[in-house]
């Protein structure tokens, strides 16, 4: 029975170390040691022996029983490392690769703009003005020479709100606060900002963007307006031979009025703003004598001159959020 019982191991061994999977040894295990398995079906046979022989036999199917089960703990534990290092191998990262590069970001094309009118004006000695968008009726229109029945507010369709205010519909309720908190000139200042009229299309938008400029000092005229703007605009689209054109026209703040153009590249006019003198009411209503004291003011659209100065025929490209668009000009 002791011969028997070491072939039964040394089979259930070999069988063991040539099994492929975990499931197979699993079935091998079975057959050796489960209840009705090979060695413990020889355990059963012990009762027909001797004390004695017991006591050697049964000692020596037990051995047989401890070297099959460390053979099949030893294979179990080395599929198991297998399958971890498959797993590991599998779900590993490769630290080698160069990392993933983030995209550096850039400015829009209108705030590239408005950065290089800002600085074109500063290097004129204007400084910038601020203020709030959301404006009383006083500060958008009345100062500005614009009463309540005046013609010129059908020119520009207006965001009213709740208690009578206004989106504000020009940057010129800047110049107003200016002038009422500065008190006495010299003044000289530019405007930036966001403004708002109910318009939209191709070259419109219901929000955009404007910079108004402003000087007002004792004998300011208007050559020195068209000095200025003509010195500014050739500097901005870098054109020294850049034609401009003054054409009288009507605003209600400025008195006399001008729309300014530039000769484009086909050979035609193309209106880029608005300017003029401060009108004298526009001056007394910031407490400002206007026998003393002369001024130009002037306006331009920022998002216009972005789209001339980066060649894009339809404004609502710039507010889309198109990335693909926008990265052409970040710099």
């Amino acid at each position: 029975m002791q011969n028997n019982a070491t072939q039964i191991a040394e089979r259930g061994i070999a069988a063991i170390q040539s099994a492929e999977n975990t499931q197979a040894i699993e079935l091998i295990k079975a057959q050796y040691l489960g209840k009705t398995g090979e060695l413990n079906a020889l355990l059963k046979q012990l009762g027909a022996l001797s004390v004695e022989e017991k006591k050697t036999v049964g000692a020596h199917i037990n051995e047989c029983k401890t070297r099959f089960q460390a053979a099949y703990d030893a294979k179990r534990a080395a599929f198991a490392t297998a399958e971890l290092q498959q797993k590991l191998a599998a779900e590993a990262l490769d630290v080698t690769l160069p990392a993933r590069s983030q995209s550096a970001g850039g400015l829009h094309p209108v705030t590239l703009t408005l950065q290089r009118v800002v600085e074109l004006f500063h290097g004129m000695g204007f400084d910038v003005a601020d203020g709030p968008e959301i404006e009383d009726d006083f500060h958008n229109f009345q100062a500005l020479n614009i009463p309540q029945n005046h013609p010129a507010r059908a020119m520009q369709d207006t965001f009213y709100t709740e208690g009578g205010n206004v989106l504000r519909t020009h940057t010129s309720p800047i110049q107003i606060r200016y002038m009422l908190d500065k008190k006495n000139p010299p003044i000289r200042i530019i405007a930036p900002g966001r403004v708002y009229r109910v318009d939209s299309d191709a070259t419109h938008s219901p929000m955009f963007h404007q910079c108004e400029g402003l000087w007002v000092e004792e004998g300011v005229s208007f050559a020195d307006l068209k000095a200025v703007f003509t010195d500014f605009i050739r500097r901005f689209f870098e054109r020294d031979d850049l034609q401009v054109r003054f054409r009288p026209s009507f605003f209600p703040f400025t008195e006399p009025s001008a729309e300014i153009d530039i000769m484009g590249d086909n050979g035609k006019w193309l209106e880029v703003g608005g300017c003029g003198m401060v009108h004298p009411n526009v001056l007394r209503n910031v407490n400002i004598d206007p026998e003393q004291y002369t001024g130009f003011a002037f306006g331009i659209g920022l998002d216009r001159f972005a789209m001339l100065r980066y060649g894009v025929n339809d404004l609502r490209l710039f507010f889309d959020n198109d990335l693909s668009f926008l990265k052409q000009f970040a710099q």
